[in-house]
Formats: C-alpha cells, sequence, structure tokens
C-alpha cells in the first residue's frame, strides 16, 4: 500500500480511500449491502493495508456508521491506526434544526456520528455540502470548537463551486480558525469540470483532492450495458449522468474501454490509474460491494499510464453543466 500526507497536514493516509456509502441498510436504498455482506469487505480493506475510510451520518441514515464503526473496532489494529472520515449536512430527522450547517446542528451531529462509530474522535470531520443558509462564520467556528474539543482532528469539504471554498478558507484565516485540508469533490474521467477552477485552486492552497464516484457510478468499469439494482434504483446517479449515457460521455467510455483491451487491464481499473496521476488528487473514494473490486482498486495503484495513453483518454470528453453540488 501506497501513503500520503491528508493535504498539508503530517497525516499519512493510504492512496485508496474505502468509502461506506454502500454499507448499512438495504432499508434505505435496495442496493446499500446489510452488516453480514459488509463485514468481509470492510476486513478485507483493512487486511490490504487501507487505513482511510469515509462515511457520512446521512448514509443509511446512521447504519453507515455504525456498520463501519462495528467492523473497525473488531477487524482493524487499533483506532490510532485508522483515518476515520465522516460528514455532515443533510437531514437526519424531520425537524428544521435536524439539518444544516448551524451551530446546533454541527454540534449535536458531530455527538451523534461519534456515538455511532463507538469512538472519541473523527480524524477528518467533512461538510457533506455547502449551507446557504448559515453564515460562514457560524459554520467556521463551530467547527474550529468541534477540533478544539478533541471530537475532530482535521476539517474537510465537499462539493461546492470554487469561489464559495475560496470564501470560506479566507474567513477562517481572518479568524484564526481551523482551515479545512481535504476536498471532496465530483471528479472521474467522464465529468471532468472540477479541472476548471477548483482543482488548480486545491493544488495552489495545499488542499488534498479525495474525489467521490471515481468511477461513475459504474460507468466506467464496464457496466454501462447491464441492467443492475443500483442503476435502476439510484435517483442520485441518474441526476448525475442521465438515465441514458450521452453521446459524448459514450466515446469517452468507448475509449477507455479500447485502451484497458490493449493493455490487458479491466477499465476500472485504468479510469481509476488516470485518476491518481491528476494533480492535487491524493485518495479517490472507492466503493466496494464485491471482493474483486477492491482488487482492481489496489493494481490500480501500481499502474503508469504514459502521456499518448492519457492523451487519448482525455481527447473526446465535452463540457458538462455542472452536477453534483
Amino acid at each position: 500500500m501506497q501513503y500520503v500526507h491528508l493535504g498539508c497536514s503530517g497525516l499519512k493516509i493510504s492512496r485508496i480511500c474505502l468509502g461506506t456509502m454502500t454499507y448499512g441498510s438495504s432499508q434505505w436504498r435496495p442496493w446499500v449491502l446489510d452488516e453480514d455482506a459488509s463485514r468481509p469487505l470492510i476486513k478485507q480493506a483493512l487486511e490490504a493495508g487501507i487505513n482511510f475510510f469515509d462515511t457520512a451520518d446521512m448514509y443509511s441514515l446512521g447504519a453507515s456508521e455504525e456498520v463501519l464503526g462495528r467492523a473497525l473496532k473488531d477487524f482493524g489494529a487499533g483506532r490510532e491506526k485508522l483515518v476515520i472520515a465522516t460528514k455532515v449536512f443533510y437531514p437526519m430527522g424531520e425537524g428544521p434544526n435536524a439539518r444544516g450547517l448551524s451551530r446546533k446542528h454541527i454540534l449535536a451531529a458531530i455527538d451523534a456520528s461519534l456515538h455511532r462509530l463507538g469512538t472519541d474522535y473523527v480524524d477528518l470531520y467533512q461538510i457533506h455540502r455547502f449551507d446557504a443558509e448559515t453564515p460562514i462564520e457560524e459554520t467556521l467556528e463551530a467547527l474550529h470548537d468541534v477540533v478544539r474539543a478533541g471530537k475532530a482532528r482535521y476539517l474537510g469539504a465537499s462539493s461546492m463551486p470554487a469561489w464559495q471554498f475560496a470564501k470560506m478558507l479566507y474567513t477562517a484565516d481572518a479568524h484564526g480558525w481551523t482551515r479545512f485540508i481535504t476536498m471532496q469533490n465530483h471528479y472521474n474521467l467522464i465529468y471532468r469540470e472540477e479541472e476548471r477552477e477548483m482543482i488548480p485552486f486545491c493544488v495552489d492552497q495545499g488542499i488534498g483532492v479525495i474525489p467521490w464516484s471515481p468511477l461513475a457510478r459504474g460507468l466506467l468499469a464496464g457496466k454501462r450495458r447491464t441492467k443492475t439494482l443500483r442503476a435502476e434504483t439510484d435517483t442520485y446517479s441518474q441526476q448525475l449522468y442521465g438515465e441514458q449515457m450521452s453521446d459524448a460521455d459514450a466515446q469517452v467510455v468507448d475509449s477507455l474501454e479500447a485502451l484497458a483491451r490493449e493493455a490487458g487491464m479491466p477499465p476500472a481499473r485504468m479510469a481509476l490509474a488516470w485518476l491518481l496521476q491528476k494533480p492535487g488528487v491524493i485518495a479517490p473514494i472507492v466503493g466496494v460491494s464485491k471482493p474483486g473490486q477492491l482488487g482492481d482498486a489496489l493494481a490500480a495503484l501500481e499502474v503508469a499510464l504514459p502521456p499518448e495513453t492519457v492523451a487519448r483518454l482525455e481527447e473526446r470528453y465535452q463540457p458538462h453543466s455542472v452536477a453534483g453540488i
């Protein structure tokens, strides 16, 4: 396993992060694995040297955190060897204050997440989205207090326009509050809009990029022609990529599949290898629902794509409307 710094911090993380939205309760989404099916995959990740795990309070409405916490306690080599990340923003109840980035919700949400994870602290606490209804000063001071209280070691953000992220970093610096060190954004071969502003900004600021949906919900893994339960029921994925793949996206996938065949590797491995070579990217967040999927992700760490292959993978890309914010 390769390990790199988490942004500009001294913390070392595995270059593959195991994402756990797929683990929790099938009652939340029919494609989510229940606990018994999830545990062997988390164990496999630990045995492979992965130390970085990403979840969120809203995944399976808390069940993902519970499943991850129990598995890491049972299979892990001790809390200090693990890097656990979770998120706050989305609704966790019916009340008007059970969501967003108000001080009230953040302070309640971190305690609830810690209880579900069975730990005293998380290594990375992330805002899941930007909250336009709450003053950023209120959000940033509350997050700073979470760090000062020892409940989180570092802070991260996810999926927002670059100008909003810049404003939050500037405000934190101006007040001496804890700075974000990561950006978890939407980035893959068929969605590269982050290359315009967000990624250059993160590189300039020393912010580590940890992309979500690195395989475009399976479209870059050779599954685009297969009707899966997730493809038919994941409405968020349909919002991101449409119910039918666009002609432009299909051309990118065609290039990926052809080049992967030439290289004698699965498309997923090549797509992840491409992402791992991009500026600012430190650890793609990979969802694993079958044992072989983790193997492809790990194998991608050993692939160095030549410039001509990268150029061919990228040449057919067409700009997209902003998605995933």
